[in-house]
């Protein structure tokens, strides 16, 4: 099952700001990855799948488009 960015961070109990800090990113950054507005590298998805808990095959990293 894929579950969004936003939604592994979510369920990791982290906000942004938590989250960037233990993945070693700006929150900015991070939000730009959560949009799809910019995709990270290997080093920082690695450190993605250990602070979510998650692996790669289970994260979409691009968002739904929104609609309306």
């Amino acid at each position: 099952m894929e579950i969004t960015l936003k939604a592994a961070r979510i369920n990791a109990g982290l906000t942004q700001r938590e989250a960037a800090a233990k993945i070693g990113v700006s929150k900015q950054s991070l939000s730009a990855y959560e949009t799809g507005k910019r995709f990270p590298g290997p080093e920082v998805i690695r450190r993605i799948e250990e602070v979510y808990g998650v692996s790669y095959s289970e994260i979409r990293f691009r968002p739904e488009e929104n609609r309306g």
